[in-house]
């Protein structure tokens, strides 16, 4: 039947933008390594003219540069033509691609919709109402049976003038406590000695010592 009829033509493949762009971008590179070999050459040739005597020579060489000089200036302008569509292109591209987002962003605020009103069906107000009440009741009997038990029994009536004595002596008594006589009994005790063991009979003191420099207990 292919033999008869033939083969259809394959479909080419739909414009795709961010393809679009790329290629734009590529001849765009290319054109900017064809300026920068069209520059080389223009500094070339500006030396041989610095270094030229006038004449026909250097009206050749300056020919040539002009030459190149206007092939730059047609690259560069294709080169800010391409810049202009990538840009087009880019700016049409974020426009559909901000569309396609908006879309899904509407389309699932609208399920979200309409299961919020399936789940607010299956909520009755009035339940919650009286589940909150029958909370608060049971958490007030809670508190009751909490004082209920923490009631104390058999305690004895005491006078307050008692306690009151009792606390200020109890006060005096920490004064006492607080007493830091000790410490200067304990400051004028002997120092402890410092160093190796010598040989010195006495201390700085006039006080005679063994050889490991504490002081002799004198003998009975």
């Amino acid at each position: 039947m292919n033999r008869i009829f033939g083969r259809g033509k394959p479909k080419s493949p739909t414009p795709n933008l961010s393809d679009c762009i790329g290629n734009v971008d590529a001849r765009s590179e290319s054109i900017e390594k064809k300026i920068g070999r069209l520059d080389v050459e223009l500094v070339k040739y500006k030396d041989q003219m610095k270094k030229m005597r006038d004449g026909p020579s250097k009206n050749m060489v300056k020919q040539k540069a002009l030459r190149v000089l206007k092939q730059k200036r047609m690259y560069e302008g294709q080169r800010e033509q391409l810049a202009q569509q990538s840009f087009n292109m880019e700016q049409t591209n974020y426009t559909i691609q901000t569309l396609k987002d908006t879309k899904t962003t509407v389309e699932a605020m609208k399920i979200g919709a309409k299961e919020m009103k399936i789940a607010y069906k299956d909520v009755k107000v009035d339940q919650i109402d009286d589940l909150q009440d029958q909370l608060e009741d049971m958490m007030e009997d809670a508190s009751e049976v909490q004082e209920a038990l923490s009631r104390s029994y058999g305690t004895p009536d005491i006078d307050e003038d008692d306690l009151e004595a009792e606390l200020d002596a109890l006060g005096d008594e920490l004064l006492l406590d607080d007493d830091s006589s000790y410490l200067d009994d304990a400051s004028a005790s002997p120092s402890i000695p410092e160093g190796m063991p010598s040989d010195a009979k006495t201390n700085k003191d006039g006080v005679p010592v063994d050889e490991f420099g504490l002081p002799q207990i004198p003998a009975s």
